[in-house]
């Protein structure tokens, strides 16, 4: 017989009896025996293997905490509250050798006890650990720190801190010492910033007196230049483009009123599209912070008190609307009793938020308390009232209208103290003056602005300081800066109809509002009360807004 037949005989013969075997094994006690000790080895294995992990994840557990308590010793409380470490007596666990260390080891260290001690550290004996501060005592003592002990052998990072090769504990005190020490090592010290250091002996005296100068520049955060206190220059004005300050909601129609609260940081925005919105200025986002409707008042003016807790709202209406800023609350207030004025949509609020002056019909001019909303008088000019202006810190107004004339009332007596021509005018249709109420502008159907000293006007005088004539249409609404160094003109009727007047030398900034940046129809403006931003209102719902790089604060 061939080899090949022997081999696949012998293959024939192997094949049946691994199939009778298997047969025969199927329900046997051997094959279930096998099965059962299969399955058994497997939970073990599985019971190990989950063991391993655990153990695994807990021993990784325990050194991020370690490393996060030394962080917060090191740094701060980062992740949690400072810890200095266990009791003696607790239980150690042993020390991680493959742990980074802050220093790479020199040395070789085949124990936990043959650990590296730096050289200089034996040699001085710890003079360079502690840093002591000298002429200030500390602020607060932390009693904890005398009764806690630290173990610098636990965590692999602190083993550098012994200064012995058996030392294992430490008190809390002399632990935050050599933690100071070592800090010291690793960023040194800059002289300048000692607030204890004194001039080095036998320095000359102008070298000391130049050190001196330096020091006491860098040891303080205070501007080098200070520029509020600094006089405008005239010619080009230093301005940059913010965001708009109602981007995050813009108005559907013109802009009648922007204001700043008093505290810089707010300001309203009201039109005739019936809203009144509140914006958090920062040049930046300014969010919005709440939005009013005023179903049936499409506002054409809206101002905050002086002090700060109210708006006034107004509208071609014989009522009027407060708005309580504490109370977030809306109140209509008229028709006012024994008058018959249809429209009450122009008035003026006075520095001390005591009364209210309203434009009223005939010449007349209404005088509402703030504080009730009641009317409490009237005065009479001869033609009729156009614009007011208040001075003195509230106890006089200043009026103008039809007439040409200015008029300046006594608000104690309620009686005209002095009246004169405007020099130029055939209608007063704005006034404004500055805030110690030193100078008072007025402007005409014209475009022309006359800036006039009020002493010298009071005192007789006609001619005033200076006349603008850089409008050509009506001008609109007119605004001194917080110290009187810049007026602001504007015109409705006219495109880009706005100039910024330096008013010491009474030049318009020749770079205002520049070739990039257009204003639309100038409408309304407010300068922040630090004058750092200027805002102004538009017929297209925006409300721009600027920074005056001269003033520092807003």
């Amino acid at each position: 017989m061939s080899l090949i037949s022997q081999n696949a005989q012998k293959r024939r013969l192997e094949k049946s009896g691994a199939d009778d075997g298997n047969d025969e094994g199927i329900g046997s006690p051997v094959a279930m025996d096998g099965e059962v000790g299969k399955g058994t080895k497997l939970k073990n294995h599985n019971k190990k293997k989950n063991k391993r992990t655990k153990v695994s994840k807990a021993q990784q557990n325990k050194e991020e905490e370690e490393m996060q308590q030394l962080e917060s010793s090191l740094f701060g409380a980062l992740y949690t509250p400072l810890e200095f470490g266990t009791e003696v007596g607790a239980a150690v666990a042993a020390p991680d050798k493959d742990a980074p260390l802050f220093f790479t080891d020199r040395s070789a260290a085949d124990g936990v006890d043959d650990l590296p001690i730096y050289e200089e550290d034996l040699a001085h004996d710890g003079e360079e650990d502690e840093v002591v501060i000298k002429g200030r005592k500390p602020v607060w003592i932390d009693e904890e720190e005398e009764r806690t002990e630290v173990d610098i052998v636990k965590v692999a990072r602190l083993r550098k801190l012994r200064k012995e090769a058996d030392e294992h504990v430490i008190s809390g005190k002399e632990y935050e010492a050599r933690l100071r020490g070592q800090h010291a090592k690793l960023n040194p010290f800059t002289g300048w910033a000692d607030m204890d250091r004194k001039t080095i002996p036998g320095a000359s005296d102008g070298e000391s007196d130049d050190e001196g100068g330096v020091d006491d520049i860098l040891q303080n955060n205070d501007e080098l230049v200070v520029k509020d206190t600094v006089k405008l220059l005239p010619g080009m004005l230093e301005f940059s483009r913010l965001v708009d300050a109602n981007i995050q909601d813009p108005s559907s129609g013109p802009i009648n009123s922007v204001q700043f609260h008093r505290n810089g940081q707010l300001m309203l925005a009201a039109g005739l599209d019936k809203h009144l919105r509140f914006f958090q200025i920062d040049g930046k986002r300014n969010p919005k912070i709440q939005s009013i409707f005023i179903g049936d008042c499409p506002v054409l003016k809206a101002s905050f008190l002086p002090d700060g807790s109210e708006v006034i709202l107004s509208g071609r209406r014989k009522f009027f609307y407060s708005f309580d800023l504490v109370k977030a609350a809306v109140s209509k207030i008229g028709p006012l009793v024994g008058r018959e004025e249809k429209s009450l949509e122009s008035f003026e609020i006075s520095p001390d938020s005591r009364t209210i002056a309203f434009v009223g019909n005939e010449g007349y001019i209404l005088l509402i308390s703030a504080k009730t909303k009641q009317l409490i008088g009237t005065l009479k000019m001869n033609g009729s009232v156009r614009s007011l202006a208040f001075a003195d810190g509230g106890y006089q107004l200043l009026s103008s209208g039809g007439d040409g004339h200015v008029y300046h009332w006594d608000l104690g007596t309620r009686k005209c103290i002095h009246k004169a021509m405007d020099d130029g005018s055939l209608s007063g249709i704005s006034l404004c003056t500055s805030r110690d109420s030193s100078l008072f502008a007025t402007g005409s159907t014209s475009g022309i602005v006359n800036v006039y000293k009020r002493d010298d006007f009071l005192g007789g005088k006609r001619k005033p300081l200076k006349t603008i004539e850089n409008l050509t249409t009506d001008v609109g609404e007119m605004k001194f800066n917080h110290d009187a160094q810049i007026l602001a003109i504007t015109s409705r009727k006219e495109r880009n109809g706005m100039r910024l007047v330096h008013v010491p030398s009474f030049s318009v900034f020749q770079n205002w509002p520049g070739p990039r940046f257009s204003l639309h129809y100038p409408r309304c403006l407010d300068f922040s009360p630090g004058s750092g931003f200027l805002s102004v209102g538009h017929a297209g719902g925006k409300v721009l807004l600027y920074k005056l790089h001269h003033y520092q604060n807003a």
